[in-house]
């Protein structure tokens, strides 16, 4: 909020964009709490409702991934029947899905509520990115508030297993879902009295097509990656499964090129900044997932931590990631991304790495230090991710292009869970054993995020975007903005 402050006092009539900016950081900070706070109460859920490893894979991924493949149809709908209408739905929406979660009387009925909770959770991110940048016109302020609402999402992440540690030893792992009702309600009606109503020049006709291919496309790969364990990786489903995902990945690229207005805008990923950021947000995120999955288990499971103390010890992760977030939000407006994203993939990668060897006595402090490394990684990649997307993008087309961004972010979180879980259920030792292999994956992702921070935010890469954004313009109007 202090950051909030700062942009009011610059600009002295900029009172009630500070109010709209602090409304979207907060629907941005609730819907990211509620992809990490989950994992910290497994182990609990696991007991209360019988789940095994995949159906605790489920319970992340059916957020995560019912997000994914939604994003992209809530910012055509916000650009369509405007921005303030679809981010009050989805505030409705979620609010009511985590109350039905805190009620749930199984597994399957939790599952299916996490579904219709990220329903509401797919109009919030790509909306508020929308309305933000609809709200900060000049490229200073813009720059600033993106960047405030990138630190935002970063520090909800990590706000998620301390919150949760506490209230699943406090009250249990059904008031995680709780805290989500009054704050939905307090976003709704500050919504209602202060953002205004917008709408894109030239929004998209509603793709049904290609929702549909982003459906199946996502549904398939995940559902085979968390079921091949059990089911077994050279079962007929399971390679049924993953043919549908390869034939609806080409089917998506075949109709989005031919359609006028499609719903994944394949000419987006002509700018090199873009497809950067897509790639990057895939890989990062998929760090994320995976690292608060296997932490899970493995303080609670192998070191038999309960889920306080397991919060706790997350701690100078969480505080070092949402620390990390701000410091890289003003890096980005300084700087430009690049220095952030080369210094958050040797941060990741390293941090993988020295959790690549864990045992059940590996010391409290060593833990410490692998958690400060990680931590500081994971917090300094969202900010100029959302920077490098939206580099030469028309300020018209922020929505769509801000949507496609976050479905890369979301679906790498679900990737991540469900890779890693594989992982473990595919092997016969114990979760510390098995979860050495699943390290050397995440700094394997490390790696890519350093790899892909170089190549777009080069010189030829900025000029991808400018040309881009320039043909993007001759096509939907506004000039775009320039790149960063």
């Amino acid at each position: 909020m202090t950051a909030v402050s700062s942009l009011a006092r610059s600009d002295p009539g900029a009172r009630r964009r500070s109010v709209v900016l602090f409304t979207c950081c907060l629907s941005v900070f609730m819907a990211g709490l509620d992809t990490t706070i989950v994992n910290v109460a497994l182990p609990s859920i696991q007991r209360a409702l019988h789940a095994s490893v995949s159906g605790l894979q489920w319970t992340i991924d059916a957020y995560t991934l019912v997000i994914a493949c939604l994003l992209m149809l809530s910012g055509s709908l916000a650009d369509r029947f405007g921005r303030r209408r679809v981010f009050q739905a989805g505030l409705a929406l979620f609010s009511a899905g985590s109350l039905a979660c805190s009620l749930a009387p199984s597994l399957g009925w939790l599952i299916a509520f996490r579904g219709l909770q990220a329903v509401g959770g797919s109009m919030l991110n790509p909306v508020a990115m929308s309305i933000t940048a609809g709200t900060f016109t000049d490229r200073a302020g813009r720059a600033k508030a993106i960047g405030l609402w990138g630190s935002v999402a970063g520090l909800s992440l990590a706000s998620g297993p301390v919150l949760g540690g506490l209230l699943v030893s406090a009250i249990g792992w059904r008031s995680i879902f709780w805290i989500n009702v009054p704050v939905g309600l307090a976003a709704i009606a500050l919504t209602q009295r202060f953002v205004p109503e917008s709408r894109a020049g030239h929004p998209r006709r509603l793709d049904l097509p290609g929702q549909v291919t982003v459906i199946v496309l996502l549904g398939c790969l995940t559902a085979g990656i968390i079921e091949g364990p059990r089911t077994g990786w050279g079962s007929a489903p399971i390679t049924v499964l993953f043919a549908a995902a390869v034939l609806a990945a080409a089917a998506l690229v075949l109709i989005e090129s031919r359609r006028r207005e499609p719903l994944v805008d394949m000419r987006y990923f002509r700018s090199a900044p873009f497809s950067g950021a897509a790639l990057i947000g895939v890989a990062a995120l998929a760090t994320l997932g995976g690292f608060l999955f296997l932490n899970t288990l493995y303080l609670q499971d192998v070191r038999g931590y309960s889920a306080l103390h397991a919060g706790l010890l997350t701690i100078p992760m969480a505080v070092t990631l949402g620390v990390l977030s701000v410091v890289s939000g003003r890096l980005v407006a300084s700087r430009g991304p690049k220095f952030s994203l080369v210094a958050s993939g040797a941060l990741i990668a390293a941090g993988a790495v020295l959790l690549a060897g864990l045992t059940a006595h590996t010391p409290v402090w060593y833990l410490i230090v692998a958690y400060l490394v990680y931590g500081a990684g994971a917090g300094l990649v969202s900010a100029p991710i959302t920077n490098t997307a939206l580099s030469g993008m028309p300020r018209d087309q922020a929505g769509v292009a801000g949507a496609i961004a976050s479905t890369c972010r979301q679906t790498g979180a679900a990737v991540g869970v469900a890779v890693t879980g594989a992982i473990i259920a595919s092997s016969s030792a114990g979760i510390a054993a098995a979860s050495h292999a699943a390290w050397a994956v995440v700094a394997g992702c490390g790696v890519m995020v350093i790899a892909g921070g170089i190549v777009s935010t080069g010189c030829w890469a900025l000029a991808t975007a400018e040309r881009n954004g320039a043909r993007l313009a001759a096509v939907t109007g506004p000039a775009p903005e320039g790149a960063r």
